[in-house]
């Protein structure tokens, strides 16, 4: 299926996990995609296994507005138009807020949500004429909270609210905005954690498909969002989930 055929795609977070797989489902649905991350060796070893005449790197830090602004004028310029911003990049510390550094708080803002917002305001002049769309990856961490986990969540649950006000605003215009919640994937931020097999067995006792996603499960959603069967889907924020926010907490019987 090519779907995103003469299609230009940014995917930020390229370099592994969910913005990897991401990168490469756009890639094999026929898009010209432009690879962002931190990470210069990382999001060219993605690259170099996708068609090159229509693949590009950018190296970016999102928490930078300068870097974001140049990431998205580089698209535009490599291949003269933007259809699909994907918001992926995304970086995680833990500690309630007595626990958290102020460093840490602000360096979780910065990535999670200053980035979602710069890559936004940036790519939305483009995506006007191209009656593109966005979607972002927020997290069930942004639909409700986790112990512990307060600046992720807060983060997280800031882009649910950004994805809605995004949709709302800029429906006139023909821009589409949405995101993915996923649960727990196992991906390079929680590879600790997939060590961890009494975690692992909690979380699974949770989730009613009795397993944690893979990345390319998170990419297929996106995809989706992204498409034209989604032409009708506006400031949705989709648990990919297994079925965990389906339960109301309660233990089974």
């Amino acid at each position: 299926m090519q779907r995103f055929e003469n299609k230009v795609v940014i995917v930020t977070g390229a370099g592994s996990g969910i913005g990897e797989a991401t990168a490469r489902r756009f890639s094999a649905e026929g898009a010209q995609v432009v690879l962002a991350g931190r990470t210069p060796e990382k999001i060219e070893k993605v690259a170099h296994d996708l068609p090159q005449e229509r693949t590009r790197t950018k190296p970016t830090d999102v928490s930078v507005h300068e870097q974001v602004k140049a990431l998205i004028d580089f698209a535009v310029a490599e291949f003269g138009q933007l259809d699909v911003l994907v918001n992926d990049a995304g970086i995680f510390s833990g500690g309630s807020v007595t626990e958290v550094s102020i460093e840490d708080w602000q360096r979780v803002q910065a990535t999670n949500v200053n980035g979602a917002f710069y890559g936004a305001r940036e790519a939305i002049p483009h995506l006007e004429k191209s009656r593109g769309c966005i979607v972002n990856v927020a997290s069930v961490s942004g639909l409700g909270g986790d112990w512990g986990m307060s600046a992720y969540d807060t983060s997280k649950g800031a882009i649910v609210n950004l994805t809605r006000v995004l949709a709302m605003d800029f429906a006139s215009k023909g821009i589409r905005v949405n995101s993915v919640c996923p649960t727990f994937t196992f991906t390079n931020m929680t590879a600790d954690m997939a060590q961890d097999q009494e975690l692992l067995k909690k979380f699974y006792e949770r989730i009613p498909l009795g397993r944690g996603a893979q990345p390319a499960e998170i990419a297929a959603v996106i995809a989706f969002l992204a498409s034209d069967d989604a032409s009708f889907v506006t400031g949705v924020n989709m648990p990919v989930d297994g079925g965990l926010t389906a339960s109301n907490g309660q233990p089974a019987s």
